[in-house]
């Protein structure tokens, strides 16, 4: 009788478990998540980056998901499947991980930000550790930067801003990244249209454009 041949089933997660990457993804559920697990994640000293918890995600069949966080774990170096496994699956005890190539794709998807048919999700949900900044994986295109310095001018506007400095600090103090480094990188522009504001307030056509205003508002 011939012998079979006995085939290796563990050939292909041997492979997993041998792959070497830097950036890596994985699935974090509230229910099986530690409570000292955000001070986990500072004590890796690995950056990273948790979404908000999407708990409005449906399947493809329209049946509610889990409510869930994706992270994002940045090493500084090529990194094992096995290894990255410890802090994902055994210390935080969420799904396997996965390499990712685009971390400023996944980013994104952390609010759903280029699917509007999806749950839409605040960007100041999402909680960064160990000095992670997605500008550091690639830089704002420039129509994106052209639509923070206008939601920044509509936020001098509605907050009524008279100091650059001040702008700089509530962006700071409130974890506005995008805005923060956008308005850092403009501060001649900015500085220019807070001053340019605060004289405006002080000569007739400033007071002109405040009567246009408060009058326009009264007819909508």
């Amino acid at each position: 009788m011939k012998k079979q041949t006995k085939i290796n089933t563990n050939t292909e997660e041997k492979a997993k478990t041998d792959d070497k990457k830097s950036k890596w993804t994985a699935i974090l559920y509230p229910e099986s998540l530690p409570e000292d697990w955000q001070e986990i994640l500072k004590m890796t000293g690995l950056r990273c980056a948790v979404s908000p918890l999407h708990d409005r995600d449906f399947t493809a069949i329209g049946e509610p998901k889990k409510p869930h966080y994706h992270l994002i774990l940045c090493y500084p170096g090529p990194t094992t499947y096995k290894c990255v496994c410890r802090i994902t699956h055994e210390k935080l005890c969420g799904s396997m991980p996965q390499e990712i190539e685009d971390v400023r794709g996944l980013y994104r998807y952390f609010t759903h930000k280029d699917d509007a048919n999806k749950a839409q999700y605040d960007e100041n949900d999402i909680k960064v550790f160990n000095g992670f900044n997605i500008n550091d994986f690639t830089e704002l295109t420039k129509s994106e930067i052209d639509e923070i310095k206008n939601r920044i001018v509509r936020f001098i506007r509605e907050k009524s801003i008279t100091e650059y400095a001040d702008l700089i600090d509530i962006f700071q103090d409130e974890n506005m990244k995008s805005e923060f480094i956008v308005a850092a990188s403009n501060t001649i522009f900015f500085t220019k249209y807070i001053a340019s504001r605060r004289h405006s307030k002080m000569t007739p056509g400033g007071k002109m454009l405040a009567d246009f205003r408060e009058k326009n508002n009264e007819n909508e």
